[in-house]
Parts: C-alpha cells; sequence; structure tokens
C-alpha cells in the first residue's frame, strides 16, 4: 500500500480486524437508516465467509478517520471452460460528508491494481452506470456474464464487469456464481 500524494489528504489501506466498527458505520451512513444497517451485516458476513474468500478489504484514512471502505470477494463462473481468477466489488461505501472527494474512485483504482497484481483476471459489480464506467466498467451481460440473479432488462446496463487480464472476454462467458452471504436475491436489485 501507499500513502497518497500531499493532493490527496486520505490513505488506502487494507482493513485489519480492528475496523471492523469503522467499516459498520460508513456502510450503515452511507446507505442510510433504512438500507445502511442491511449492508453493514452483509459485510460482516462477508468479512467471514469462507465461500468469499480470498477477498480484499480497503479502507480510506483521512487523517485519523476511516471515511471509506470497498469489498472484494471471489465468484467463479460456470460452467468453467477454463480456470479464471474473479472478483465482485460489493459493496464500496463513502461517509457522506466525505463523497465527492473522489475517494471512492481511488478505492476502486487501488483494489484493482492489488487484484491484477495477484492474478485476478474478471472484477464484476451491480452497481451505479453512471459511475462504474468512470473507472473502466461495462455493461457484462452483452459480454456474455449472467449476473448470480436475474436483472430487469431495464437496468441490465447496472451489471458490469472489468477484465484485468488480456483476453479472458470473449473467450469465457457463463454464469457468475458469488459467495454464499451474497448469494441472495435482496443484494441483486439496483
Amino acid at each position: 500500500m501507499h500513502k497518497n500524494r500531499p493532493e490527496n489528504p486520505f490513505e488506502i489501506r487494507k482493513s485489519t480486524a480492528s475496523d471492523q466498527l469503522k467499516i459498520a458505520n460508513i456502510h450503515t451512513k452511507a446507505f442510510g437508516e433504512k438500507k445502511g444497517p442491511e449492508i453493514a451485516e452483509l459485510v460482516r458476513g462477508l468479512l467471514n465467509d469462507k465461500t468469499a474468500m480470498p477477498f480484499l478489504s480497503l479502507v480510506a484514512i483521512e487523517g485519523e478517520k476511516t471515511v471509506g471502505h470497498i469489498l472484494y470477494t471471489k465468484a467463479n463462473i460456470i460452467p468453467a471452460m477454463a480456470s479464471v481468477s474473479a472478483q465482485i466489488l460489493a459493496p464500496l461505501a463513502i461517509l457522506p460528508e466525505f463523497q465527492n472527494k473522489r475517494i471512492g474512485a481511488k478505492l476502486i483504482k487501488e483494489g484493482l491494481n492489488l487484484l491484477k497484481e495477484t492474478g485476478v483476471e474478471l472484477v464484476f459489480v451491480l452497481g451505479h452506470p453512471g459511475y462504474y464506467p468512470r473507472s473502466g466498467f461495462t455493461p457484462a451481460g452483452v459480454l456474455g456474464f449472467q449476473a448470480p440473479y436475474h436483472i430487469p432488462e431495464e437496468h441490465a446496463d447496472a451489471w458490469m464487469v472489468q477484465e484485468l487480464g488480456s483476453g479472458i472476454i470473449g473467450r469465457i462467458k457463463g454464469a457468475v456464481q458469488c459467495s454464499d452471504v451474497l448469494d441472495q436475491p435482496e443484494h441483486w436489485r439496483e
């Protein structure tokens, strides 16, 4: 990990067990009173889900305050025509008062760089189609990657993928299988 340059007053690092309460707070505040506790519980579950491993959990720190969190968990592609290393980005959250400062984009970029270094070839996300393409994601369904649960046609462009290794897209297609904790229909509504 690295500290960001002076023009970026925050640091990105791998999370530790001591960050879990702060991470839950970030998701609760970022997603609001109705959805926040559910997302915080999802994160707690994913961090303890053996089928989500290996995972990558990063936090953004400004000064002494933990202001953002991103989690990438293991995914499989069925049928596995070839061995492909894949992850799902879910969720990403920034404290409301720190949003619109490109912290989320920097968490995504750092995560993708670290995943690429470890040999991950594909990263999937179900997210806002106006946000994630800025970080290199593109609609996955039209490329032959089916989400773990049906995505309605009007939201099809919210199911996205990014290729970290060249030559995977177009060669591999199939249904994406996520970890047990994430494999619930309520987590697949955009």
